[in-house]
């Protein structure tokens, strides 16, 4: 189904499941490569854009993740950090974002001396130097753990994440490869967190099955799932993600190149729609996906036959399942439903 692109440039969004270091900007990687004398083997920006866009020789989250090896080399630095942040807001301000969650694992960047304190302070300086530039564009992170490292490591970033809870830092995530990493090997990280009253998303059910999903809600206790995609191999399962309102954050275009799901017309966020899940739509990474949140919502509509009704409706659960408190998530919906409401076809 055909809905003009201006009209879906002009809702407002949100963008729940946005990766840090899979959001850069080419330009940029190639700039911060030559002030911090990283060694990168890409001479011209057309060369850093295709690497990055270029389709992977097989459709495989491990080989889509090995990508992440380049980003990470150059946000070594509290400079680094700072401007990709900034940047960030400023492409999702671009293209009418109202309010975003930016995750990243800052253990990635501790490789040149940084702590992880210093990290998170430094994305958190470029998150609100981008919202006091574009007021209308509000940002806060997400730490992510990582399935491959230890749990122990986990367990540090979550007591980070709780240092920094009202601090900008709004949940704590678990990402990676899930086959033989599972959730529950991270329990201990997780209790911390819940403990202390702090958002909960974990990624599951994009490279695993349904017990994925399983075991980051009822282990872990995930207040939303990224991705969720094989969540319909299990219907009890969905009814209760369903009945409890919990949120998908689903990444379409990402979906496909990690295998996750085998073409953008099969993906399953039209399924779970029809059948009220509480699906979102989001970037995931904008680089490594060469996407943006219109061109996501585009996607939905030419291939799933998103209306523009229904594709406001999507927008409306990513405001309603922000990671906010309850007066200024409130506040937010009220705002959205009134500019949703002026945008018509």
């Amino acid at each position: 189904m055909s809905v003009d692109r201006g009209l879906l440039e002009r809702l407002p969004k949100t963008d729940l499941h946005v990766h840090l270091d899979g959001s850069l900007r080419p330009e940029t990687i190639l700039e911060l490569a030559h002030e911090d004398d990283v060694d990168l083997p890409f001479e011209t920006v057309d060369d850093v854009r295709r690497f990055f866009t270029e389709e992977l020789p097989k459709r495989d989250l491990v080989a889509y993740l090995e990508r992440f090896d380049v980003t990470t080399a150059v946000m070594q630095t509290e400079s680094a950090l700072e401007r990709i942040a900034f940047e960030l807001v400023e492409d999702a301000a671009s293209e009418n974002v109202w309010y975003m969650e930016v995750r990243y694992a800052p253990l990635l960047s501790v490789k040149r001396g940084l702590s992880p304190r210093q990290v998170i302070d430094a994305i958190e300086r470029g998150l609100r130097r981008g919202q006091e530039t574009y007021p209308r564009t509000r940002s806060h992170q997400i730490i992510s753990g990582l399935r491959h490292f230890e749990p122990s490591r986990a367990i540090r970033l979550a007591a980070l994440a709780v240092e920094y809870k009202d601090r900008g830092v709004v949940a704590f995530d678990l990402a990676g490869a899930e086959r033989d990493n599972p959730a529950k090997r991270f329990r201990e990280a997780f209790y911390l967190v819940r403990d202390a009253n702090l958002n909960v998303t974990v990624h599951a059910g994009e490279a695993y099955g349904p017990d994925s999903i399983h075991q980051a809600l009822h282990w872990v206790g995930a207040h939303r799932i990224g991705h969720g995609v094989r969540l319909r191999e299990d219907p009890d399962l969905m009814e209760y993600v369903r009945d409890h309102r919990i949120a998908l954050e689903m990444c379409p275009t990402s979906n496909v190149q990690t295998g996750a799901v085998p073409s953008i017309e099969l993906h399953p966020i039209r399924e779970y729609f029809d059948r009220e899940v509480r699906v979102t739509i989001n970037t995931d990474n904008r680089l490594m996906s060469d996407t943006t949140m219109t061109n996501e919502l585009e996607l939905c509509c030419k291939h799933l036959d998103f209306d523009l009704e229904e594709i406001k409706k999507v927008v409306l659960n990513g405001f309603k399942s922000a990671f906010l408190r309850y007066p200024e998530r409130k506040a937010l919906i009220g705002e959205a439903i009134e500019a949703l409401g002026e945008i018509r076809e």
